[in-house]
């Protein structure tokens, strides 16, 4: 992974509500069920046990890439918990991106000053974003140059990493209602950082892989499991 990271990133300041996600960088996602109940399955062992629906949401997660082959997408760790899901996503260079400035020039997180990568202090509703509504797990502005605002203003407006998070919500609770669980629903938004560099994506990468073992001293362990 180091050679993903030859550019250091810099500014790295609160989020910046026109930074554009569909720029290829690395993102950590979080996103919880609703009122954090747990519908994944449970810890035993200190060891995730998924049920159906933790099932369900693995295999939509896996199968992102494959769904969006024009964005050039790439997972690294992720794990299912029994009440979120926390996933590493790159997003590479591509037909959407690729007038964008690199990597090096600008990058930004929601939380810079918090040493705990699970919980920012600005959740994301995708909801909100101006993209455009799209089919069930298919496939904004930040920069110092003014003519990349114009660009961005014609290009698709739905390849974005927003995008990939509420088509992959919304393939999970489809699939979850098609096997008869009407109770199953996600929290309205998300939680996102952008990984800036070779240590942080490393520190970030076993904080995902240990997340199981690290359970009940979870920020979000609030159930049995």
């Amino acid at each position: 992974m180091a050679e993903k990271f030859r550019n250091k990133y810099r500014i790295p300041s609160a989020r910046l509500p026109s930074w554009d996600y569909s720029h290829d960088g690395m993102y950590f996602i979080t996103i919880c069920t609703l009122n954090r109940e747990c519908f994944f399955g449970k810890i035993v062992n200190r060891e995730m046990h998924l049920d159906g629906i933790g099932e369900i949401t693995e295999q939509q997660w896996i199968k992102t890439p494959e769904m969006r082959p024009d964005m050039n997408l790439e997972l690294d760790a992720f794990v299912v918990m029994p009440n979120h899901f926390h996933g590493i996503i790159i997003i590479g260079k591509n037909q959407y991106n690729s007038n964008n400035y690199h990597r090096g020039d600008a990058m930004h997180c929601v939380s810079t000053d918090s040493t705990d990568v699970t919980d920012p202090t600005n959740p994301i509703d995708p909801t909100n974003s101006a993209d455009t509504p799209e089919p069930t797990h298919t496939p904004q502005n930040s920069t110092d140059n003014p003519v990349n605002i114009a660009a961005n203003q014609f290009k698709p407006q739905s390849k974005n990493l927003a995008s990939i998070i509420r088509g992959f919500k919304s393939a999970v609770a489809t699939q979850v209602k098609i096997s008869g669980n009407m109770n199953f629903n996600w929290q309205p938004r998300y939680y996102e950082h952008i990984i800036r560099n070779n240590g942080e994506f490393e520190r970030i990468k076993k904080y995902v892989i240990d997340n199981p073992a690290n359970w009940k001293n979870d920020d979000f362990y609030i159930c049995r499991g």
